[in-house]
This record gives C-alpha cells, structure tokens and sequence, in this order.
C-alpha cells in the first residue's frame, strides 16, 4: 500500500475517532439531561405550590432550550461520522487497496458498529425525553388549573374533577406498571426455584431407580446361587 494512500487511510480513522470521542460526551450529557429533566419538573411543582421566591436555576424552558440545541449538535456529529464512515468505504473498494485486506474491513466494520449504537442511543433518549416531557406538560396543565380553581379563577366544579380524577389515573397508571414489573421479576424468581426443584428430585428419583436396579440385580444372583 502506498504511502500516500495509508496516510489517507489513517487521516479518516482519526477524523472517526476523533468524532466518536465527541458523539460519547455529547450522549452522556444528552441522556443526563433527560434524565434530569421529571426530577426538576417536580422540584418546580413542589416549589410552586409551597414558595414563590426561590428561581429555579434551570427551569423547564432552559432544559427544553438545551434539548433542541444538544440534538441538532449531535445529530449533525452522526452526519459527519457518516460522512467519515462513506469515504472509510470508498476507499476500501477503490482499485489501489488489496480487496482482501481483511484488516481493512475489520476496521470499517467497527466504526459502522459504533455509529449505529450512537444512532440507536440517540434516538431512544430523545424519544424517552419526549415522553416525559409531554407527561410533564399533562401534569403542570393539570396542576395549574387546580390552583387556579382554588385562588378562585372560576372553574367550575366539574371541570376540576375531571382534571383531578385524570392526575389520579396517571398516577394509578404508574402504580400499575410498576406493579407488573415487579409481579413479573418475582414470577421469573419462581420459574427458577420450581426448575431447581424438579431437577433435584429427578435426580433423587434417579439415584432411587439406580439404587432399586442394583437391588434386583443382586437377588437375582442369590436366586441363581440357589
């Protein structure tokens, strides 16, 4: 392989790198985000409802802000490594690089592995992102119309009611689910020791039946003794 065309080679797989280091800070940060996001909905919840002096330092709006920007950024680093990825390609299929340097492929074939993880990370936190924050949505509108009621704003009974008994199924949604997860785990943990079970008393049924055969075995020549 020809010097110029290694250096090549070596320039795109530092330029890969490079942008993966970037992708992995900007994912950790991005999952952090979303997951910090429902606790600081609730602080302002519980801060709304109890004191109106203190300023969040990051409120929702901020974080909302910091969404967008931190998805447009990584989404263009995925472009690029793409990018990276295409030309890594290119050149492993033109005519003046050994079809079968398996190295080569090797090589190209985990940065096309890491790119895709990226990919599937990001779009599974941003998707998990956008939940919670159309949930956080649903509970402040929920939140605010019931303190609007109670300063008096005139909302009729009704409509508080509805509003209230919708928080209530939310809340006995979450219940549910965690509930099920948990009947779930200890229906697996139950699978498990009943498996065990059967297996130790096959084998006890086993030694029995090995046992019984060695018995018959040994009257049998007594009878033929006789």
């Amino acid at each position: 392989m020809a010097a110029g065309t290694s250096n090549y080679w070596e320039d795109l797989r530092k330029q890969a790198r490079q942008l993966e280091n970037e992708l992995d800070l900007k994912l950790v940060s991005f999952s952090k985000l979303c997951t910090s996001y429902s606790h600081s909905s609730a602080r302002d919840g519980r801060r709304d409802r109890y004191s109106s002096d203190t300023t969040p330092l990051l409120n929702g709006s901020s974080q909302d802000r910091m969404f967008e920007t931190m998805a447009i950024e990584i989404e263009q680093l995925l472009a690029r490594l793409t990018g990276v990825n295409d030309k890594m390609a290119e050149y492993t299929n033109s005519a003046g690089v050994p079809s079968l340097n398996a190295a080569l492929m090797h090589t190209l074939q985990r940065h096309r592995d890491i790119l895709q993880d990226y990919t599937h990370e990001f779009h599974k936190t941003k998707a998990n992102f956008m939940a919670i924050r159309e949930r956080e949505n649903l509970m402040g509108s929920v939140r605010k119309d019931i303190e609007s009621y109670k300063s008096g704003s005139g909302v009729n009974n009704r409509r508080t009611e509805l509003f209230l008994k919708e928080h209530e199924h939310l809340r006995n949604s979450d219940r549910l689910i965690e509930e099920t997860i948990s009947i779930a785990m200890a229906t697996k943990e139950n699978m498990t020791s009943q498996r065990g079970m059967l297996k130790s008393i096959q084998s006890k049924m086993n030694t029995l039946a090995t046992v019984r055969a060695s018995a018959l075995r040994s009257k049998g020549q007594r009878f033929d003794f006789w």
